[in-house]
């Protein structure tokens, strides 16, 4: 006769446990996660335009060093301008973000101030 007694347990098996259930279990957002995702929006919108940005002014400078690099001749000049104008571009891709982040953080920045109050309390 086998008396024994096994017993796993598991933190990580656990945690994925509730996270699966938790999705299926309905709920109304609470006031913290709605605060956290209102943040989030903010920072995600800087961070895309940036990122938009930074992307065409890398395009636009690769076409510029194609100019100069592989067409050359008469289109070396051009290249050579373009590519500037990819870099400047390119450059402003950092102070777009900061601006894109301040402004966006002024237009939600009355409900943020409203929903930390009311979590505060």
């Amino acid at each position: 006769m086998n008396n024994s007694f096994n017993y796993t347990y598991s933190a990580k098996q656990q945690e994925e446990i509730k996270k699966i259930r938790s999705k299926y279990i309905s709920q109304e957002e609470d006031k913290m996660e709605l605060l956290r995702k209102m943040d989030r929006s903010v920072t995600n919108k800087a961070n895309m335009i940036s990122i938009i940005v930074g992307v065409i002014g890398t395009l636009i400078m690769g076409i510029g060093m194609s100019c100069t690099m592989v067409w050359m001749g008469i289109w070396f000049v051009p290249g050579i301008i373009i590519g500037i104008l990819g870099i400047a571009l390119l450059s402003f891709a950092y102070p777009i973000y900061n601006y894109t982040l301040k402004k966006e953080r002024e237009k939600i920045a009355p409900e943020i101030i409203r929903f930390t109050d009311e979590l505060m309390k």
